[in-house]
């Protein structure tokens, strides 16, 4: 699947114009302008959790445990009497988090391991993919927890789990690519030139390959905002009280009979943003496939 996926990420052809790029992504169909808005109004409401949420969502109340809803709490309270809106507002701040930030800092320290090994190749590169095929070996969950289980919870432990989860993803694209766009024969011009190799790097063997970077980073955002919930839900990501859509799922089976409501609102949320960043992602590769967006 990793081979098929490289070898349709091709590079963006140079007559078009960033904004008409993204202009194609997002308007070319509605399910896109749609998943558009969706991503939009979730980091709207988790930049604005503060305010748009109604309770605090670590405030506890025996007296409200378990409500149904009502127009005081509209998803109902759970089983410690804590607005379960609330929470879901403030959880998606932190799930929109991690899922953002950490396939951010996995592309850019994949893309450097990718283009290092592939550019340089020899030892650099037999020793880089040897690490890279390691990683490799572990499905990115299992990866996943074995690291959170010795790092433990907390907020960068887990953009650093996340992160180190998608590394060797990035890097094998990266490294794929770079192997087949150092072939070029501007690339080899500017070799016989004596244009130096940092320069050659960003300025030939980077926008060359960013395209399959930016696809991969868009498809796998919804990766990783499902793999925080799955850290949360098994206990070794956000840990509570501090609320995230996976420890919301969790503490709801511990009520389901109680009030199921923090089950659904966190499944609906967790589905919905996957779903609208997949779509995304698909938009994506097919305008930067030469095949699919011309």
């Amino acid at each position: 699947m990793m081979s098929n996926a490289i070898q349709e990420l091709e590079a963006v052809p140079p007559n078009v114009s960033r904004f008409h790029l993204i202009q194609r992504i997002i308007l070319g169909k509605p399910a896109t302008v749609l998943a558009a808005l969706i991503v939009l109004i979730f980091i709207i409401i988790a930049l604005l959790a503060p305010v748009l949420a109604p309770y605090d969502p670590l405030a506890q109340s025996y007296l409200k445990i378990n409500l149904l809803p009502s127009p005081d709490n509209w998803l109902g309270t759970d089983q410690f009497g804590r607005d379960i809106l609330s929470r879901l507002i403030w959880g998606s701040r932190n799930s929109l988090i991690f899922g953002l930030v950490s396939p951010t800092l996995a592309a850019i320290i994949g893309t450097f391991l990718g283009v290092t090994a592939g550019y340089f190749g020899g030892i650099v590169d037999r020793l880089l993919s040897r690490v890279i095929d390691m990683l490799l070996a572990f499905p990115e969950l299992l990866l996943a927890i074995m690291i959170a289980a010795v790092l433990g919870g907390g907020f960068w432990n887990i953009i650093a789990v996340i992160t180190v989860a998608f590394i060797p993803g990035f890097a094998r694209v990266a490294r794929a690519t770079t192997l087949a766009v150092k072939q070029e024969p501007y690339v080899e011009a500017a070799t016989a030139v004596g244009v130096s190799t940092p320069v050659i790097i960003l300025r030939h063997i980077v926008p060359n390959i960013s395209s399959s970077i930016v696809v991969l980073l868009t498809l796998w955002t919804a990766s990783a905002i499902r793999l925080e919930a799955s850290l949360s839900f098994l206990g070794l990501g956000t840990q509570a009280p501090n609320p995230s859509w996976g420890n919301i799922i969790r503490d709801g089976l511990n009520n389901v009979f109680g009030s199921p409501w923090p089950i659904v609102g966190a499944g609906v949320g967790i589905t919905v943003v996957v779903l609208a960043f997949n779509l995304i992602g698909d938009a994506v590769r097919d305008v930067l496939d030469p095949e699919i967006g011309q």
